[in-house]
């Protein structure tokens, strides 16, 4: 049950960190508030700190819920710190770039040019193989295991295109999660605390997580769930999650297109 102490201890942790950690970046605003503003959708002005207290209160649940493996807290920092690290380099850097999608960014490289989507595509992609490696024993079963923890950092990031899409996203997708024993109950309560713990203000359209955040609850289900699963299960979910970033590419640059 989600109640029991391997379950309940890095949920509570991961939304008590994220909520200290959000009142301080909004108290410091580091390097002053405009950085951290931004326009939305509807054209309210919102905040990005609680993309970084996602970050930090995800991966402080993951890397200290009980009962887990050295190696595997070492591939919970890895995951959530890497994703969460390109995705706010991200939000700060690469805000104003219109261009959208991996080809985009692929097309600017070729010519020269590192874009911030670029750094965000290979260093969450090379953290995931990193992480996929900790956790699993032969070749492919790392190889998956990578593919699942990027592609579940892209994925979360895909569908927060709405106030509160990517928090609730991620509580439904850390569901079944908790009810499992072992390592993947305790790492899918990780997320799950951090992204309750800013719903209602992303809801509110006070903040959002941003690119930041997205990848960093991303990042750390697609942990639970490769140690979670099997050979079988991994290529179940690496499968779904490649042809889902192929869809949201191809939606991405129709959309970049449509706006250009």
């Amino acid at each position: 049950m989600i109640t029991t102490l391997p379950k309940a201890l890095p949920l509570g942790t991961a939304a008590a960190v994220t909520r200290a950690a959000y009142g301080l970046l909004r108290r410091r605003a580091p390097g002053g508030r405009g950085r951290w503003e931004r326009t939305n959708y509807a054209g309210r002005t919102v905040d990005l700190y609680s993309g970084p207290a996602v970050v930090l209160g995800t991966a402080a649940a993951a890397v200290t819920a009980p009962g887990l493996p050295a190696r595997t807290r070492g591939a919970a920092a890895l995951a959530v710190l890497a994703a969460g690290g390109c995705g706010l380099y991200d939000d700060l850097a690469g805000a104003g770039d219109p261009r959208r999608g991996f080809r985009a960014h692929l097309s600017a490289l070729r010519d020269g040019e590192l874009t911030s989507g670029a750094v965000k595509l290979f260093g969450i992609g090379a953290a995931g193989l990193a992480a996929g490696a900790l956790v699993k024993d032969r070749p492919l079963d790392k190889a998956l295991a990578g593919v699942v923890i990027a592609g579940a950092a892209h994925f979360v990031n895909l569908v927060d295109v709405r106030p509160g899409r990517a928090p609730a996203a991620t509580l439904a997708a850390a569901a079944p999660g908790l009810l499992r024993s072992g390592p993947a109950g305790a790492l899918s309560a990780a997320p799950a605390g951090a992204a309750a713990a800013v719903l209602a203000d992303d809801l509110g359209e006070r903040s959002m997580i941003g690119d930041a955040g997205a990848h960093a609850l991303g990042a750390g289900l697609g942990l639970a769930i490769a140690t979670g699963y099997g050979r079988t299960g991994l290529a179940a979910h690496a499968a779904a999650l490649v042809v889902a970033a192929a869809a949201g590419d191809r939606i991405s640059r129709a959309a970049g297109a449509a706006g250009a």
